[in-house]
């Protein structure tokens, strides 16, 4: 007898009670209920691609050196993304629920990357691997706009980012991911969030006292 079995877990060390129920078919759902609509045969396209993989605080997801190869779509948990400039730990972004995490310039060209990521709390990830949801976007046209919508968002968060740093003082950089992103503020560690609004703790402690 013949069983197909959509479900599947990669171990990454955590013990197997800790380990999400969840299904593909659900997380492709909620990956299109999030960001783009699905019809019922491209959410089961979507969800035979999709590969979970489970990370313990402070394990590293991606290394620098190492090759992106799939977009990571966050079902728990807190992700870091981060680099080293002048051997200090500068924070590049923070993913939580319903997040992806990709180090874009890498996953485009192929190519080595320096931006590292990391889980700062008991993680569940949902790979999306670039060579089967592409050769999907080529099948399907409403997962070719899923698609798409991931990169515009993506690179959107990046240009806001971008537009902050070089244009708003530190109290409206602060305030924006405030509005913008309130769980980073909840759950990252007080220097992650420094880090990631291009401040020291101190400037961003004497922010927080001013906004009481």
């Amino acid at each position: 007898m013949l069983f197909s079995f959509r479900f599947f877990v990669i171990l990454q060390g955590i013990d197997k009670n800790e380990y999400s129920m969840t299904t593909n078919v659900e997380i492709a759902r909620k990956i299109a209920e999030v960001n783009y609509p699905l019809s019922r045969e491209s959410v089961h396209a979507l969800a035979d691609v999709l590969v979970c993989k489970k990370y313990k605080k402070g394990e590293r997801i991606l290394d620098a050196g190492e090759v992106c190869r799939a977009m990571l779509f966050v079902e728990k948990g807190l992700v870091r993304q981060f680099y080293f400039k002048y051997d200090k730990d500068l924070t590049e972004h923070i993913s939580y629920e319903n997040g992806m995490v990709i180090c874009i310039e890498s996953y485009f060209h192929q190519e080595p990357t320096r931006l590292m990521a990391e889980a700062l709390e008991n993680t569940v990830l949902w790979e999306i691997p670039k060579r089967e949801v592409e050769a999907l976007a080529e099948q399907y046209d409403d997962i070719e706009r899923l698609y798409r919508r991931f990169l515009e968002v993506s690179l959107i968060e990046s240009q806001v980012k971008a537009d902050a740093l070089r244009f708003e003082p530190a109290h409206e950089r602060y305030l924006k991911l405030q509005r913008r992103h309130p769980e980073i503020l909840k759950r990252a560690p007080l220097v992650y969030i420094a880090s990631l609004l291009q401040m020291t703790p101190e400037t961003l402690s004497r922010v927080r006292s001013s906004l009481l």
